[in-house]
């Protein structure tokens, strides 16, 4: 649906979304904690991978299982978190933005975290991804042995372990539901395979590998990264890696 297109819908008493009945529009960003030290990331503009065409990048696109050990530099990160979430501008009252990812009515219900296995200059643990910003906040460290916690997390699969790093996209529903009220579920399911099939192509310039899941235990996952699981919670996770000399899937 077109976000223009809303309003051409006749109200439903049982459905009608806080939008239409003058609520204020949710924040497109979480409140960050008084004092918080955040990592800056590499600006888009100033980027310089290999050129990859389009055509090449869809072409040559597959879920990838197998890592090399080789660490994902911080500019592949900054570059991979652009592509999925980059944001273009905000408008005045900062209840909309424009990113790389398409999304209804510009709510962006989505917030991004890092499992950090692998990444040159960056803590191992989980960070989460300031979009309006470009930049990281570490949030906390992964408790007992980080292979066997992500492999249980991940429903038994361990090659999720090897990875450099693991983004995990959590939905904040309220964000779409505002503005779609029951709409805003189907819109969410949609818009999340846009943002990774962005990490998909975007994996495709730097040479790296990942296999977005679908298949993982959420309350485990939602504990790790720290969310309530009811306000907030995951719906979508891809390993990321180099690729080994002979990459496979």
């Amino acid at each position: 649906m077109k976000s223009h297109d809303w309003d051409l819908i006749p109200p439903s008493p049982e459905w009608e979304p806080d939008q239409r009945k003058g609520v204020l529009a949710p924040s497109i960003e979480k409140l960050i904690p008084a004092n918080s030290e955040t990592v800056p990331l590499t600006p888009y503009h100033e980027l310089d991978f290999r050129a990859v065409s389009l055509q090449e990048a869809i072409n040559s696109r597959r879920s990838r299982r197998n890592y090399s050990d080789q660490a994902v530099s911080r500019d592949e990160l900054s570059f991979l978190l652009w592509a999925t979430q980059g944001v273009h501008r905000i408008n005045d009252d900062r209840s909309l933005s424009w990113r790389t990812a398409p999304s209804g009515g510009n709510r962006h219900p989505f917030e991004t975290y890092l499992i950090v296995n692998n990444v040159e200059g960056i803590r191992r643990g989980v960070h989460w991804y300031l979009a309006l910003s470009h930049s990281l906040l570490y949030l906390h460290g992964v408790n007992g042995d980080f292979n066997k916690v992500i492999t249980d997390a991940c429903a038994g699969q361990a090659f999720a372990s090897k990875a450099a790093v693991i983004f995990a996209w959590t939905t904040i529903p309220y964000r779409a539901e505002w503005r779609y009220s029951l709409l805003a579920h189907k819109d969410i399911a949609i818009e999340a395979g846009h943002i990774c099939q962005n990490l998909y192509l975007a994996c495709e310039a730097i040479k790296a590998a990942t296999c977005a899941l679908t298949g993982y235990e959420q309350k485990l996952v939602d504990e790790i990264i720290g969310v309530d699981g009811e306000d907030e919670y995951t719906v979508y996770l891809a390993p990321v890696g180099k690729m080994p000399a002979k990459h496979s899937t």
